[in-house]
């Protein structure tokens, strides 16, 4: 049709009304078909010119985008796009793409409702040509909301999976403090036969007490095992948005720093050249991080009197994002590496044994992975692998390990 029109353009002043009504109406024809396709779309559309000032859209884009006046408002093709947007994130997404002439890339973002629900986006942006020239970008912004939330569902059906070990685990447990109390018990009830054989003289009043604190301090402990295995079977609550790890870690560093330091043991935090973002609930990521931190502090101090150094690195590679930490602590023989992420599984003499299960369970529900390195004498390193939301692995090249 394009070529058609263009042919009759030249000879159009040869043409009769009647041939002109039916140009014209041809061509309405078109663009009405042309419409009801981008209407049609299952993702917004945005088409921007080289100055990236709004030239089309279609009627989802509205419901995807925050904007902050309606895209047929006059003032909507007389500014640039991201004078237009509400969400700061996905305006410097439009104006670095500018700034930096990108024509293809895609990235991820995270925007809220006005009823407060969180919801996933995915930008992806392609080059306008026209004669063979670059006259604009086109912007496509799809929903992947319901793609992420099965995402969820699923490592949360995972991490289900792994309820028989946790209650197998649990069993275990409770039968040392139940047999004692068992056995405590039966110790009084002995000495209260005895003594209604013997006039009722009670035994000493120590002896009775002994008995039974014993008991409590059983029970006790028997309470803490059932509240740790409630907060190890209970699903992960994770809310998660993009966020920026470093900004998290970098708070963390800070807030550890001044205990680290009363250890005399220095900490080393390598930051990424890149300004990534990676899904994940900021309160779980910080409990992650703190875990770490933690567990690499006790070994240090269990292992040396100074020169005592904890390191966290965050690098991209192979389009992935990753972070290491890592100790110059006791490390771990084969037999504590081998069952470190093990509910209940512990070296230390008050640890529950639940703290690497539960970091364990939250980097899954972040699609991430957690590897772990060590060797006895000579410390330990974890490295948390997460997969990136940016789909466009030219613009990682810049970055290596």
């Amino acid at each position: 049709m394009r070529g058609y029109v263009k042919r009759v353009s030249q000879k159009a002043g040869k043409l009769s009304i009647e041939q002109l009504r039916s140009l014209l109406d041809d061509m309405v024809s078109e663009n009405e078909n042309l419409y009801s396709i981008l209407e049609s779309l299952s993702a917004g559309l945005l088409i921007v010119d080289n100055n990236f000032i709004l030239q089309q859209t279609n009627t989802l884009v509205e419901s995807r985008l925050p904007f902050n006046i309606r895209t047929d408002d006059v003032k909507a093709t007389s500014v640039p796009i991201w004078e237009i947007l509400e969400d700061q994130d996905i305006a410097r997404f439009f104006k670095n793409c500018k700034e930096k002439e990108i024509t293809n890339c895609s990235d991820d973002f995270t925007t809220m409702t006005s009823g407060g629900t969180v919801r996933f986006l995915t930008i992806t942006m392609t080059p306008l040509m026209h004669d063979g020239k670059l006259s604009g970008r086109i912007f496509l912004v799809m929903d992947i909301t319901d793609t992420k939330n099965q995402e969820v569902i699923l490592h949360r059906m995972e991490n289900m999976a792994n309820l028989t070990n946790l209650a197998a685990g649990m069993a275990h447990e409770i039968k040392n403090p139940l047999g004692a109390i068992s056995i405590h018990i039966q110790l009084i009830q002995k000495a209260l036969k005895k003594a209604r054989e013997n006039q009722d003289i009670l035994p000493e009043k120590k002896f009775v007490e002994d008995h039974i604190d014993v008991v409590n301090e059983e029970i006790e402990h028997l309470n803490k095992l059932v509240m740790d295995f409630l907060l190890a079977v209970r699903p992960v609550k994770a809310t998660l948005e993009l966020k920026n790890p470093e900004t998290i870690i970098q708070n963390t560093v800070e807030f550890i720093t001044p205990e680290f330091n009363k250890s005399d043991i220095q900490i080393e935090f390598t930051q990424s050249s890149l300004n990534k973002k990676i899904l994940i609930d900021e309160k779980l990521f910080r409990d992650v991080m703190m875990n770490l931190a933690q567990n690499s502090l006790a070994a240090i101090k269990s292992f040396r009197k100074s020169d005592g150094i904890f390191k966290i690195r965050c690098y991209i590679k192979d389009n992935r994002y990753i972070i290491e930490t890592s100790d110059n602590g006791c490390g771990m023989d084969s037999e504590t590496l081998s069952k470190i992420f093990e509910p209940y599984y512990t070296t230390k003499a008050n640890g529950t044994g639940l703290g690497m299960t539960m970091v364990y369970k939250i980097i899954k529900e972040f699609s991430g992975e957690i590897l772990v390195d060590s060797e006895k004498d000579m410390g330990t390193k974890f490295t948390l692998v997460f997969p990136l939301p940016q789909k466009d692995k030219k613009l990682l090249t810049s970055e290596s390990e």
